[in-house]
């Protein structure tokens, strides 16, 4: 895993999940649900509850009683990629997906509705990354705080960062706050994405490394009490760990992936 070249430490004081570009849910597409509650449930304490029918077999994850993520199944016949994708608020979802093709993305799903839950659609960036957005009604709750088993952090992985920084900061007007000083260094290709002057997500580009890392997507990081102690739950439960533990912007992090592939990263933030 590369280490994230931010200096300061995220802020988890971040803004509300309705605000227009704010992470606001994750969710993840498998083959095998009951195999990925488990693994899910072993490794965060998770519980799950049916999700919205219109989303089909679908599962939302509870964390001390409050939703942290979804989990859907692949439908057959569709050979994607199992991956977990973040979702970003938006007061119209309808704009947002047209400002997404307007700008050189495309949309995949949507936007559609999805009951009591409001308005959804799921799309690609330019790069060729997977991200959702999402219209929730005002009637939603806070999230769980940022305790253990929740996400705390999003991180897009990409070529280079300028074009695809652009793309995100036309759709939901982000400031861009560039890491370090050194011109044409890999290590300052990173921009923070700023809401309400706090950060809200992170765009790394790795350049011809991303061959070798499956092409542009999105990271999500859950916080963890001990990192150490996940990792050794993960394998316990058959999932991999793909880079060892380090320190970063964000806290003590290391790279696992699911029983399915799924690659997510684990964090103590110390917060």
């Amino acid at each position: 895993m590369t280490q994230a070249p931010e200096p300061a430490a995220r802020d988890v004081r971040t803004p509300a999940r309705h605000t227009p570009g704010a992470p606001c849910w994750v969710s993840l597409m498998v083959h095998d649900m009951t195999a990925t509650q488990a693994f899910y449930g072993e490794l965060f304490g998770w519980e799950f509850e049916p999700g919205p029918p219109q989303l089909g077999p679908y599962v939302r994850a509870l964390q001390d009683g409050r939703q942290v993520a979804g989990i859907g199944l692949l439908p057959p016949d569709r050979h994607l990629p199992v991956a977990w994708t973040p979702y970003l608020a938006s007061d119209d979802v309808d704009l947002t997906a047209e400002t997404v093709r307007l700008c050189g993305g495309t949309v995949g799903v949507g936007p559609l509705d999805a009951g009591e839950v409001g308005r959804l659609a799921l799309g690609c960036d330019p790069s060729g990354a997977v991200f959702g957005v999402w219209q929730m009604p005002p009637e939603r709750g806070p999230d769980a705080g940022g305790v253990p088993g929740t996400p705390v952090w999003n991180e897009l992985r990409t070529y280079e960062t300028a074009n695809v920084a652009k793309f995100y900061g036309t759709l939901f007007g982000y400031e861009e706050r560039r890491a370090g000083n050194g011109a044409g260094a890999q290590a300052a290709d990173h921009v923070t994405l700023y809401l309400d002057g706090r950060p809200v997500a992170g765009i790394l580009g790795i350049g011809p490394a991303l061959r070798h890392d499956g092409g542009s997507h999105w990271t999500t990081y859950f916080e963890v009490d001990d990192v150490d102690a996940a990792l050794e739950r993960v394998t316990a439960l058959g999932g991999r760990v793909l880079a060892a533990p380090a320190e970063t912007a964000h806290g003590r992090a290391a790279a696992v992936a699911d029983g399915e592939g799924a690659r997510f990263t684990l964090v103590h933030s110390g917060h």
